[in-house]
């Protein structure tokens, strides 16, 4: 049986790009890449609050999702070039998101599945 090695799994490319039809912007396609996995926790990280004591012990404290620009936040993360070099910055993501919603609900669907968030991660992202 063969195992990859450090520099093979170091070395692959693995970031997958889609272009996506936002005919709503300008009548071009926008290209989409994944989330590396330290984007992907970056991500996560923003959208949760700090926790809130509702009682005596440390489980007794609640986490609220963070879903303001939702959306638009993951959007800027994951717009890219066709080389997947990002297009926006963090900072732009509050003008991104005075944008159409319909052609972000495209790229947000699209970077979803790219970066691999399932049901259940956004489950375990929202519970409590």
């Amino acid at each position: 049986m063969n195992i990859l090695t450090k520099e093979q799994i170091l070395e692959a490319q693995d970031m997958t790009i889609e272009k996506v039809d936002v005919s709503k912007w300008w009548g071009e396609p926008v290209f989409v890449r994944a989330l590396s996995g330290a984007e992907r926790d970056e991500f996560e990280q923003e959208s949760l609050e700090a926790p809130v004591d509702i009682g005596d012990t440390p489980d007794d404290a609640k986490r609220k999702v963070n879903m303001r620009n939702f959306r638009a936040r993951l959007a800027v993360k994951t717009i890219c070039d066709e080389s997947g070099t990002r297009l926006f910055t963090d900072a732009e993501a509050d003008a991104l998101g005075a944008k159409n919603a319909k052609p972000l609900d495209l790229i947000f669907d699209v970077a979803q599945r790219l970066s691999g968030f399932r049901k259940e991660d956004v489950d375990e992202l929202t519970k409590n």
